[in-house]
């Protein structure tokens, strides 16, 4: 927060933006310096709930169907008038559909992958995770775009050589558990210089992953143990459960952004704190500066 709030202001725009809890993020995020909201959705009941919060530095693009918000969000971002885009009160289908669009949106020929960041006071160092909230049941070849993306932002952010936990069930390489044959070939491609600058083992599991003692207890030697920054979920239901754990039980300060496309994107949920809002747009911001 304080990387992104000592540098330039951003332009954000955020698509169906007639939402009193979302107006109160930006609010907060435009007063820490670092953004510059443009609003696209309804002219006056945006306007209304933007001075209900004492939002007064934004721009309004007018839009009364909430579904073509999207759309014209979409289009304000494409066209260089804002660096990230970030969702309103829209359904995630909608808005992802117009990303997605192949003539109009923003892919850049990647896998779009969603990446996640986590601050847990049980541990020294903020922890990514990749993929917990798009690809579902993603083969090798998706996670190996996964991780390309997640690296490609991880090292924009300042990390150079990040270390990367290809999580498993255990660390034996069984052909009946296809989390296991995807590890082995991504750490073979890392010997191979096929990915980003990175030190990648697996199959690895949790608690060797994130405990030096529980691996040299099981006898493994490992060069990144208790020093993992990125994790590599097998499907969504892993990186899913992992983050919702972390928030549940921990109270785990988090943030995320969509990957693979030519603008940072913020996805995020109507449920989500202010906090996590903020943390979502400035590290949005942030990729965008890289």
């Amino acid at each position: 927060m304080e990387k992104v709030s000592s540098g330039r202001q951003y332009t954000v725009c955020v698509a169906a933006a007639q939402d009193g809890e979302l107006l109160h993020a930006v609010k907060l995020a435009v007063d820490m310096g670092f953004m510059r909201p443009i609003l696209v959705g309804n002219e006056k009941i945006v306007t209304d709930l933007a001075a209900e919060v004492g939002l007064t530095e934004f721009e309004v693009v007018p839009c009364d169907d909430v579904d073509e918000c999207a759309a014209v969000a979409v289009e304000v971002v494409k066209s260089g008038r804002a660096d990230v885009l970030m969702k309103g009160v829209i359904s995630t289908a909608t808005y992802m559909r117009a990303i997605l669009n192949r003539e109009t949106g923003l892919r850049n020929g990647s896998l779009i992958s969603a990446l996640a960041v986590y601050e847990l006071k049980e541990y020294h160092k903020l922890v990514y995770c990749s993929d917990s909230g798009i690809n579902t049941a993603p083969d090798a070849d998706q996670k190996q775009a996964i991780l390309t993306n997640a690296l490609g932002a991880m090292h924009r952010l300042g990390l150079d050589c990040p270390n990367v936990a290809a999580l498993a069930a255990s660390e034996t390489v069984h052909p009946k558990i296809q989390a296991s044959v995807d590890a082995d070939m991504l750490v073979k491609l890392a010997e191979q210089g096929e990915l980003p600058r990175c030190v990648i083992e697996g199959p690895i599991a949790f608690d060797v992953a994130f405990d030096r003692h529980a691996a040299e207890h099981k006898g493994i030697e490992s060069a990144i143990s208790g020093e993992v920054d990125l994790i590599l979920a097998p499907n969504i239901e892993t990186g899913n459960a992992l983050g919702k754990s972390w928030l549940t039980l921990s109270h785990a300060k988090w943030a995320g952004v969509v990957l693979g496309t030519t603008h940072p994107v913020v996805l995020g949920s109507r449920s989500d704190t202010a906090e996590v809002k903020i943390n979502s747009i400035a590290l949005a911001c942030l990729l965008a500066q890289s």
